[in-house]
């Protein structure tokens, strides 16, 4: 049970190539995991999610496979994911305050969504209005507007609706970026309850703060340039990252507690290379402290340690 996914390349085109966004990315999520899934900008991590439910129009399938539930995932056809959206896997998208259709009343696009899928809405009425109130909505947002709602109301609406259908595994991209902290850790410990009642089996949460899915996660994953980096359970990974990436991201976060007049945050030096010509060999060794002649080899994503993978010739 739980998700796998096996040499997973997913690219987009582009007039002046191929954008290597995916290129042969293999993890698994357990049954009952919660997985958060970091790195910076530009590093895959959302490309990552939406290829796994076929989301994005402009990305193009490779190679590789997805497997969820022992059931392998048509991600290269558009049409044929439509059987599996939302009800075997679901996401909730970046930006998703912003995705709600602002000309309907939030019941009667949740009416649609489910008329889409061949089920009466009266059937999952009941449900529906329980799980509002789970986030602390009033079963009354159904007759609103989105614009009539605050944020975080609409990002918990988003949630609901995303859920609904009690998917196998749920993507949540970025779901905090633009709340508030208060707002933030209500939505981190929503997304937990949803798991922990059975709404969902497992969870991939994409963020660039590693400090949010330290709250919530089992497991991190690190991604870099399109690769993964590392992933470890979230202590281990925290306290004794391997990859000299995951290092620099976490020296680049402040400290509760600590006062920064006559200290900087340090950052990592350089940028990440290009993804239309990424270079051979570690994608990081430009910028790495800790390169050497090897690192003009690919590193293999391998376990290290029993449950902890890390892609760097120092890592062992």
């Amino acid at each position: 049970m739980g998700l796998q996914v096996t040499g997973l390349k997913v690219y987009y085109r582009t007039l002046r190539g191929d954008v290597r966004a995916v290129d042969d990315v293999t993890f698994g999520v357990e049954d009952g995991e919660i997985m958060g899934l970091a790195g910076e900008s530009g590093s895959g991590k959302s490309t990552l999610g939406k290829s796994l439910i076929r989301m994005d129009s402009r990305m193009r399938h490779v190679a590789g496979r997805v497997d969820l539930d022992h059931k392998e995932l048509p991600i290269a056809d558009d049409e044929d994911m439509r059987e599996f959206r939302f009800k075997e896997v679901s996401l909730i998208p970046q930006y998703a305050m912003s995705a709600l259709n602002p000309t309907r009343r939030i019941g009667r696009m949740i009416e649609e969504l489910l008329r889409s899928r061949g089920i009466p809405f009266d059937d999952v009425r009941s449900e529906l209005n329980r799980r509002l109130e789970l986030v602390g909505l009033d079963p009354e947002v159904l007759t609103r507007y989105p614009i009539e709602l605050s944020g975080g109301m609409r990002q918990r609406t988003v949630m609901v609706l995303a859920t609904l259908l009690d998917p196998s595994l749920l993507i949540a991209d970025e779901i905090t970026s633009a709340l508030d902290v208060s707002t933030q850790r209500a939505v981190a410990e929503a997304l937990v309850g949803f798991r922990d009642r059975g709404f969902v089996d497992s969870l991939i949460v994409i963020t660039h703060d590693i400090s949010l899915v330290y709250q919530i996660a089992d497991t991190i994953m690190v991604m870099y340039a399109g690769k993964l980096a590392e992933k470890a359970p979230t202590e281990v990974l925290v306290n004794t990252p391997r990859h000299p990436y995951t290092q620099a991201l976490l020296s680049a976060l402040p400290e509760v507690g600590v006062r920064y007049e006559g200290k900087r945050l340090a950052g990592i030096p350089g940028s990440p290379p290009s993804l239309r010509n990424p270079p051979a060999g570690c994608r990081f060794a430009a910028r790495c402290p800790l390169a050497f002649g090897k690192c003009a080899e690919e590193p293999p994503f391998v376990e290290i340690e029993p449950g902890h993978f890390a892609a760097c010739w120092k890592a062992s």
